[in-house]
């Protein structure tokens, strides 16, 4: 199922299935089926049905939604091999914790409200009626070092649109992997429908705009005194690129 789907589901209890699991991210199916109080012949015939036509899938025993974008790149540089792969939800917890290293000062502010979010709500992938929230990672070895993010308004005026955040932890800069990752998002967006990302960032954040900049986006509007750091006052740069 693409994150851009629309929802629609012809039996109640399949939607409550799938709303439960998309709920929690990954969830053991017995403890699905108990929570919803279905009877287990049921259970099993609407999960049955979820599962053909590509809404949920089960991996590791638990169920979980079906997402399509499955695209597994590598790439290496000084003999290390970097891969690049749709985030799983057993990434959350490191990726939160890369995410807010990453970030180091604070000054990325749409990626540290995007970790505040996911730790919060313990889900890394979402799809929903009000928003999608797709995550792609850099690896090394096991180890998550970097990330792309992009949230989806389910809303009609607004689903040709995504926010975006990405970053690497600072070791693992300068080696072409934010550019990999940002190359990754700008894809998806692509390939599922999106005309126009969007990211904003703090002007004493020179780094990420410029990164930015020399990937083709180019800054919209400036919204000045937006954001206040330690008593002073700072513009935020909204930047955009046409997908």
């Amino acid at each position: 199922m693409q994150l851009t789907e629309k929802l629609e589901f012809d039996h109640d209890d399949r939607r409550d299935i799938y709303d439960y699991v998309e709920r929690h991210g990954s969830v053991e199916p017995e403890r699905a089926r108990r929570s919803l109080n279905m009877d287990h012949r049921a259970f099993g015939h609407h999960v049955a049905i979820l599962k053909r036509d590509g809404i949920l899938t089960e991996t590791g025993g638990d169920l979980r939604v079906a997402y399509e974008d499955d695209v597994h790149d590598e790439f290496e540089f000084d003999g290390v091999t970097v891969s690049i792969r749709q985030a799983r939800e057993e990434d959350l917890t490191g990726l939160v914790g890369v995410i807010r290293q990453a970030i180091g000062d604070g000054t990325y502010v749409e990626a540290e409200t995007v970790a505040d979010v996911v730790d919060h709500e313990e889900v890394l992938l979402r799809h929903n009626e009000l928003e999608s929230r797709m995550f792609f990672v850099a690896t090394v070895e096991t180890e998550v070092v970097g990330w792309v993010n992009l949230v989806v308004s389910e809303a009609a005026k607004l689903d040709h649109t995504a926010k975006l955040t990405v970053g690497v932890l600072e070791e693992y800069r300068r080696h072409g992997i934010g550019s990999e990752l940002l190359e990754r998002g700008v894809r998806w967006a692509a390939d599922n429908g999106i005309e126009k990302i969007y990211n904003s960032i703090p002007a004493t954040n020179e780094e990420a705009i410029d990164f930015l900049s020399d990937h083709g986006w180019e800054t919209e509007a400036v919204r000045e005194d937006h954001y206040k750091f330690d008593e002073e006052y700072v513009d935020e740069v909204m930047m955009a690129m046409d997908v």
